[in-house]
């Protein structure tokens, strides 16, 4: 048997997933790991300024690929946007904002010509995340000066 269920609330998810695991050994489940747009808008949203910055430049400035010279230029030391970046997935899926084995939408590029130096060289995100997460920024811009018009 197999059941789809779309456009369930985060809370259904969850209790219905949690059901699930209650009955893990009589069945296979399969969560939705996809990033979609509601879910990148979340996870824009609960990162820090500067992270949200560092994410906004590997998908706007640098088409999901941008060098680490040219973040480090603008943000200084990458340190901090990157611990945010890294602790969003597992709050998120501490939360019910997506499922255990949601895979880090932006990931550390380093030079494979000098493995034992483990300096990034550039930040990425998969060609398949570029539009869910332009999609997830235009709305956030979108709300903000329809926010800003409001008051």
């Amino acid at each position: 048997m197999k059941i789809t269920i779309e456009g369930a609330s985060p809370e259904f998810e969850r209790k219905l997933l949690d059901l699930l695991a209650e009955h893990r050994h009589e069945l296979t489940v399969a969560a939705d790991t996809e990033w979609t747009v509601e879910r990148a808008e979340r996870y824009l949203r609960s990162l820090p300024a500067g992270a949200r910055r560092f994410a906004e430049m590997v998908v706007v400035d640098g088409d999901g690929y941008i060098d680490a010279e040219q973040l480090r230029s603008v943000l200084g030391k990458l340190n901090g946007p990157t611990v945010a970046l890294s602790r969003a997935i597992p709050r998120g899926v501490k939360a019910g904002w997506w499922p255990e084995g949601t895979a880090a939408p932006i990931t550390v590029v380093y030079d494979p010509d000098n493995p034992s130096w483990q300096k990034a060289i550039a930040y990425e995100m998969s060609r398949e995340n570029v539009p869910v997460f332009r999609s997830a920024i235009a709305r956030m811009v979108i709300a903000n000066s329809v926010q800003k018009e409001t008051t």
